[in-house]
């Protein structure tokens, strides 16, 4: 709490993402305000067998520009991405750590599947070659707290840590839980958001099964295509996105520049089926309820949503019900946007690097737009900001994420004043 009694107030201060359409916050700001898509072919394995052939693939990313190159080896890409949108999310806000209290800092970073890489590839090394060949650095690369443990280490500091798992609601849930760590005084900054690094074979095998993923390999750029009647399925992608969260009081005193205020969260979960949404996304209505009702804001007050927006057959209607039944008659002025339909599904990160655009619009006072989308499905009848970015004043924004088990979670940020 606030020296004044009152719930400390939690401002976004830095900003860091590694994604399919760019490795800085500038980068993939100016490609999503462009319309540019990230998706292409695999190259990461040969997909030929597949029925889906392309992905959301991170481009052009050095590793070694952020790490030792034995730390390279022994850990897994998805630590790799963090390690490098967090030393950007740090550097954007001026922390310097030797001035801060290391117990009043916390990292709270996810990942649905943490390295999966890792674990395919020693899995065959111990197949092939017998149990003793298993790297000694297989565990903790793999699993999925590593991510926040080593940012700790990296950077000194002491405060509360864990990695919060719910599928593709994972990063918009870390940077929600972040804000509560502030919120109850366990902590004056904290460092928060998802990453992932899941395009691997068995998961285009597991997807592929389930019918859930494009198999539009011929024109990648448009495989992609939420709200649109001829969706096929949502794009595998990888990346990372990193928020710096700190009270404002704490920003303040250091003369922080605050991007905008971290105003609601809600989170839900809708005990209905592991992979399909109820009708009528009432797990989702009850999630943004609840991110509003935190935010002390009303469904009038909200000018953006950057929408989970799959691309999927149930997905995009269920969303869309779900906003008509938080919103009514006011979901029809809303700006809404599918940022996947460029940078494609980024499972554990996406929820982080959509509130991280939700943050951007407030910045800009630009709407990514919507790409892809040329026939709308008649159900799917709200303002999705189709294939060009909006100029428009955004005072208020909340950004969706659903996962697999039912998982909802809705962020909410506000223009700092």
């Amino acid at each position: 709490m606030s020296r004044n009694g009152l719930r400390p107030r939690v401002v976004v201060t830095g900003l860091g993402a590694v994604t399919p359409v760019g490795n800085t916050i500038a980068a993939m700001w100016e490609n999503l305000i462009n319309g540019r898509s990230g998706i292409a072919r695999i190259t990461r394995f040969d997909p030929s067998p597949f029925e889906t052939q392309i992905a959301g693939e991170v481009k052009g990313f050095h590793a070694e520009e952020f790490m030792d190159r034995r730390e390279v080896r022994r850990s897994d890409r998805y630590l790799h991405y963090v390690v490098a949108a967090t030393a950007e999310a740090i550097a954007n806000a001026g922390l310097d750590f030797k001035r801060e209290r290391p117990e009043r800092v916390g990292v709270l970073i996810g990942s649905a599947i943490g390295g999966v890489e890792t674990l395919l590839e020693n899995y065959d090394k111990m197949k092939e070659r017998g149990p003793h060949r298993v790297s000694p650095f297989f565990l903790p690369a793999m699993i999925a707290d590593t991510a926040g443990a080593q940012i700790a280490i990296d950077y000194g500091l002491e405060g509360p840590s864990y990695a919060p798992i719910s599928a593709c609601a994972t990063g918009a849930n870390a940077i929600g839980e972040g804000t509560e760590m502030i919120r109850r005084g366990a902590a004056d900054i904290v460092i928060a958001g998802g990453s992932e690094a899941g395009i691997v074979s068995i998961a285009f095998a597991g997807f592929n099964v389930m019918k859930a993923i494009s198999t539009r390999n011929d024109d990648p750029a448009t495989a992609c295509r939420p709200f649109d009647a001829t969706r096929d399925g949502f794009v595998i992608a990888e990346g990372c996105g990193i928020v710096i969260l700190e009270s404002e009081e704490h920003a303040r005193a250091r003369g922080a520049r605050v991007y905008a205020e971290l105003a609601g969260y809600g989170t839900t979960v809708d005990g209905f089926h592991l992979a399909a949404p109820p009708e009528g996304g009432r797990g989702m209505q009850n999630a943004t309820r609840l991110a509003l009702t935190d935010a002390q804001a009303t469904p009038h007050d909200v000018h953006y949503i950057n929408a989970h927006g799959t691309g999927t057959e149930l997905n995009d209607v269920t969303e869309t019900e779900a906003i008509k039944g938080v919103f009514g008659e006011a979901a029809y002025d809303l700006a809404i946007s599918s940022t996947k339909s460029m940078t494609g599904h980024m499972l554990g990160a996406a929820g982080a690097v959509e509130a991280i655009i939700c943050i951007k619009a407030i910045e800009t006072g630009i709407v990514p737009p919507t790409i892809n989308l040329h026939t709308p499905d008649p159900r799917c009848d709200l303002d999705y900001v189709p294939n060009e970015a909006r100029e428009m004043r955004v005072d208020l924004a909340a950004s969706n994420s659903m996962g697999l088990g039912g998982h909802n979670a809705c962020v909410v940020v506000r223009r700092s004043t």
